[in-house]
């Protein structure tokens, strides 16, 4: 017998046996009768032997077919048992999934990527903790993380999925109002937002070659998200994410040549963590979808 035969005709094969004709096997498998017969004749010149005995009543089996009906019986029921636990392994896949980001991420980015989630993992639920501080994990207040600066501890891993862009950019209506900036120098005479405590915005214009002062900007908040409403509102020039700012079509990036350094993006998890499947899928879906996202 030869082992190299197509196991796709077996079903073919089973049904002829057991309705004990062409026609009663095409009903049940809601196949033409030709094509019944054919993979009957495909499988028996296959095997090079004979299986049915072409009657005016029937089929009628041969010793042949009876021995290969127990050995395909049994490669249906593995089929059918391998099938179970395939589906079996995407319903474990149930329960609770915690994930913190900060505030932009989980206001602005993680939506749009947990709808896609919802349509792959029907049965995870999300909660969703924006926060800025990264504890979290160590304390088990979340089981992923994402982060815009590496964990060092060493009881995490962490990936990198990305990196987050930044530009200047304001409302059309404040472009209206008092002109486009062409120049970084520009900048000087326009309103800008700016943060309170954080000086990473005047540390950056000194690397880019003009110096701001806290005085330059007419709004200043660490909050992000009130920095990201005040340039909505057209405030002023601010410096945002490109994924916060492709959120809405009124706020334009300016100076596309004004080079502000990206930050990486981090997906963090508690290393033991790793173990759990629920987790473990959150996790491969998030570092698959995040980086196109950004």
């Amino acid at each position: 017998m030869h082992n190299n035969f197509d196991w796709a005709l077996v079903p073919s094969f089973l049904a002829a046996l057991e309705q004990g004709s062409l026609l009663g096997a095409s009903r049940v498998l809601k196949a033409s009768q030709p094509t019944v017969g054919r993979h009957i004749a495909e499988l028996e010149s296959q095997l090079g032997v004979v299986l049915f005995e072409r009657t005016g009543r029937g089929l009628l089996p041969t010793d042949m077919a009876h021995r290969l009906a127990e050995a395909a019986h049994s490669m249906q029921a593995g089929a059918d048992q391998l099938a179970r636990s395939v589906s079996g392994a995407q319903a474990e896949v149930a329960g609770t999934v915690r994930i913190t980001a900060s505030e932009p991420v989980a206001h602005l980015l993680l939506p749009p990527l947990l709808l896609q989630m919802r349509a792959v993992l029907p049965d995870v639920q999300v909660e969703l903790v924006a926060s800025n501080k990264v504890s979290n994990l160590l304390r088990r207040e979340a089981d992923i993380a994402l982060r815009m600066v590496q964990p060092d501890q060493t009881s995490l891993i962490a990936k990198r999925v990305g990196q987050v862009t930044i530009s200047a950019c304001a409302h059309r209506d404040y472009l209206r109002r008092r002109g486009t900036p062409k120049l970084v120098a520009d900048l000087l005479t326009h309103e800008l937002i700016g943060n309170d405590r954080d000086d990473a915005i005047i540390r950056g214009s000194v690397a880019l070659g003009f110096t701001l002062t806290r005085e330059n900007f007419a709004f200043r908040t660490d909050d992000l998200m009130a920095y990201w409403q005040g340039v909505r509102a057209g405030l002023g020039v601010g410096f945002v994410a490109d994924y916060i700012q492709r959120t809405d079509n009124a706020v334009l990036p300016l100076l596309p040549m004004m080079k502000i350094p990206p930050i990486p993006m981090w997906l963090a998890v508690h290393r033991e963590i790793r173990t759990s499947k629920r987790i473990r899928v959150v996790y491969d879906f998030l570092s698959q979808v995040l980086p196109k996202a950004l």
